[in-house]
């Protein structure tokens, strides 16, 4: 089982940026996914998820009304559109998949973990 993430970077305030997960090894297209971040010195948190068929999303409500994730069976490919960036979401972003159809807020409710990538929001 494999989650590669891509699509980090540097970028001002109120600018975007789209995270990309690519999975392998496992059945996609059964699994809920998920986004999490964790900045310097705290602990690792939710920003979002979706269901298996990508019918249901979910956010935090820090990110609420800015980010959105989608995905792609197709292309074992899950999003992270993030709109309005403020410098307080700058974290390294996780991409997770869990072996159940749907899935929470909580990391342990995830069975796989990918490596992360930085967003970094700043002037």
């Amino acid at each position: 089982v494999q989650l590669v993430e891509s699509g980090g970077g540097l970028v001002q305030p109120g600018g975007s940026l789209r995270l990309s997960c690519a999975a392998f090894g496992f059945t996609f297209s059964s699994s809920a996914m998920g986004w999490f971040r964790q900045a310097p010195g705290k602990e690792r948190e939710f920003v979002g998820g979706i269901s298996w068929s990508g019918g249901i999303t979910y956010y935090a409500d820090s990110v609420k009304g800015r980010f959105g994730i989608s995905r792609d069976n197709a292309k074992n490919m899950v999003y992270l559109q993030m709109d309005s960036l403020k410098p307080e979401d700058t974290a390294v972003y996780y991409c997770a998949a869990a072996e159940s159809s749907r899935a929470g807020k909580n990391t342990y409710e995830y069975d796989y973990w990918g490596q992360g990538t930085q967003v970094t929001v700043s002037s």
